[in-house]
């Protein structure tokens, strides 16, 4: 059975990588830039990244609270925390905290927090080309809960509600998203089938200060009203909106190995379909080697391989410690590296 699922991987693969088939399957118009809070395109964990972001399938921890809600579900214990920092490009500071709690007949319930910033910069105009004395920067955040809950010994659900906001000096806009995942752990090989769709939600409008100004209608200050309080026009964006699905399986199984086999296939609302590919290889399911491939298909990626390793440490009876390290490359942009600490009880 085993033999049979790696041949059928390797077949999708080969299947997949053929260019005329994928250009027939796959659509080759891309609506980049047509969205906004694109910070929420961004999975956290280093986990993860390590694998790719092939998650939707995997999803047994907390952060499957951004790649599969439902999974959260089936995680053992009371609850657990996890907090995840990364210089992302260009300096850019990206934050994410999750906790969550397992309460006994009723599902677990979880609460997430988004963080990105960007550093402080001098205000420059033409006249004051090495600054003026102001500063401005821009930022992104997102405040979510959520609950799970398993509907039979295999079959889980989840929702994950946020309120999100993006801001630039003194001008922001505001939204919520609604994230809903199904987990099924499938007879066969206990393989999983997970699927998820995110950010389902409202428009974002620019609003503030910095799009007021003061009108002269004829454009002569001598006549008619002069100085009318007016503010540009701004246009509303939707959310990127993601519908993913994904599958993963323990292809080798002893008493010391566990080696996961992970796929999830990805269809944005502003870009074209692409696929990520992850493995992680388990000792003791105390120490971890993970890699993978992310964004398969997608134009223009920057992105490819991944890797990472983990460590999950037994502090006291029904506590744990889990610290992973995630590598991404991004080609010219060079690298991305993640570093997480979780707390399991």
């Amino acid at each position: 059975m085993r033999k049979f699922f790696l041949l059928l991987m390797i077949s999708v693969l080969v299947l997949f990588s053929n260019t005329n088939l994928h250009s027939q399957i796959f659509r080759d118009i891309t609506k980049v830039g047509t969205t906004a809070g694109q910070f929420l395109k961004i999975g956290p964990g280093a986990r993860a990244l390590a694998m790719g972001g092939a998650y939707v399938g995997v999803s047994d921890d907390i952060y499957a609270v951004y790649y599969n809600p439902a999974g959260i579900a089936i995680s053992k214990g009371n609850g657990q925390a996890a907090f995840n920092h990364t210089q992302w490009l260009a300096d850019v500071s990206y934050d994410f905290a999750a906790a969550s709690l397992n309460v006994e007949s009723l599902g677990t319930l979880f609460v997430t927090i988004t963080s990105l910033r960007v550093p402080e910069e001098k205000v420059r105009t033409f006249e004051f080309p090495e600054g003026n004395g102001q500063f401005w920067d821009a930022g992104s955040v997102s405040f979510g809960v959520g609950f799970a809950k398993s509907l039979t010994d295999r079959f889980s659900i989840g929702f994950h509600a946020k309120y999100i906001q993006e801001s630039i000096w003194s001008t922001s806009a505001k939204g919520f998203a609604l994230d809903v995942g199904t987990y099924y752990v499938t007879p066969f090989n206990d393989l999983v089938i997970g699927a998820s769709v995110s950010n389902f939600g409202s428009k974002m409008q620019l609003d503030g200060r910095d799009i007021q100004v003061n009108y002269d209608p004829n454009g002569d200050p001598l006549t008619g009203p002069n100085n009318v309080p007016a503010k540009y026009d701004m246009d509303q964006y939707d959310l990127p909106l993601t519908f993913r699905i994904g599958f993963s399986m323990d292809v080798i199984e002893t008493r010391y190995i566990r080696v996961k086999a992970a796929f999830d296939a990805t269809h944005p609302n502003d870009n074209v379909e692409y696929a990520n590919t992850g493995i992680e290889v388990a000792y003791d399911e105390m120490f971890f080697v993970r890699g993978g491939y992310k964004s398969i298909f997608l134009t223009d990626s920057e992105q490819s391989f991944t890797f990472g390793a983990g460590l999950k440490y037994e502090m006291a009876p029904g506590l744990n410690l889990d610290v992973n390290y995630g590598y991404g490359k991004f080609g010219r942009l060079k690298n991305i590296q993640y570093f997480d600490v979780g707390i399991f009880f």
